[in-house]
């Protein structure tokens, strides 16, 4: 007579086994039906679109401390102004990476975020403007040149090209990965507001004695 012990230890082998069998048809099928059913024609949503256009860039020139406005054909996103602000940004930047550029700056990523608030200080009696926050990337900051006249520089680089393709802009402020940062390397105030405006500069010429 077959012990009581071993009728149980084989009758749940024998359940493990179907229950095993039936998991792996299981399996099976719904494999053959993905495989089966007809391709999902639905599209996939497209990138976010570009388009060529001029903006005024206000490019520094350390040699004779000049901010002169440059109109260029440059390819930015048809979408929310904080990203459209951030592009900008970012390739006015990328053109003090070049090779022989006037001013100097280490490439990669400077900005991470443009963020767009309504000024909370407008100007009695003027139309409401938007604050724009602009969030350095740490390594830019900390790979920035020191010097009060190209800190300076860059600043009044950024804020001209505000000024000039977002209009509505009425201030600025920066921060430093997220936070308030001191200065933007030793010397450039990164506390204050800044008003947004043109902030071409000419040198200037020479006295005759």
């Amino acid at each position: 007579m077959i012990p009581r012990y071993q009728r149980i230890l084989f009758w749940s082998l024998s359940i493990g086994i179907f229950l095993m069998s039936a998991f792996l048809l299981h399996g099976c099928e719904q494999a053959q039906s993905r495989l089966a059913a007809p391709a999902d024609a639905t599209p996939i949503a497209a990138p976010t679109t570009s388009g060529t256009e001029d903006i005024t860039f206000y490019l520094a020139n350390d040699a004779d401390a000049s901010i002169t406005p440059t109109t260029e054909s440059v390819s930015l996103p048809q979408s929310a102004p904080t990203v459209r602000a951030r592009t900008l940004l970012e390739q006015l930047l990328a053109t003090y990476a070049a090779p022989n550029s006037p001013h100097p700056l280490q490439s990669g990523p400077a900005v991470d975020d443009v963020f767009l608030l309504a000024d909370p200080n407008p100007a009695p009696g003027s139309q409401p403007g938007q604050l724009a926050v602009v969030n350095f990337r740490g390594a830019f900051v900390n790979n920035h040149p020191s010097g009060i006249q190209v800190e300076a520089l860059t600043l009044a680089s950024i804020i001209g090209t505000l000024h000039a393709a977002l209009p509505q802009i009425t201030t600025i402020r920066f921060l430093v990965d997220g936070q308030p940062h001191d200065t933007l390397a030793g010397h450039a105030d990164l506390l204050r507001t800044y008003p947004a405006t043109d902030t071409a500069t000419k040198p200037t010429p020479p006295t005759n004695n």
